[in-house]
């Protein structure tokens, strides 16, 4: 969601101070777009580095962990039976 919003900001910044030609009386619309832009270039950077980071700090599998198999007989039970388990 962080590199979405901060694509949103450079994209409404740039609308604002390339492309909106109105003025506001104490407010300059064209300051407030190279604003938006430049916090949008800001997240943008600090959401790539934050996803890079977390790639890396993947927690490896625990050792010495085994999964449980379990495996049922090939022959079909007789009616009312409950197939024998076998575990490994």
């Amino acid at each position: 969601m962080t590199i979405g919003v901060s694509i949103a900001l450079i994209i409404i910044g740039a609308i604002l101070a390339y492309a909106v030609n109105f003025s506001i009386s104490g407010l300059d619309i064209e300051v407030v777009g190279w604003i938006l832009m430049a916090g949008g270039i800001a997240g943008l950077i600090i959401g790539l580095f934050w996803m890079a980071s977390a790639r890396r700090r993947a927690a490896p599998p625990a050792r010495g962990t085994a999964l449980r198999e379990t495996y049922y007989d090939e022959t079909p039970p007789a009616y009312g039976d409950r197939p024998p388990r076998r575990t490994y």
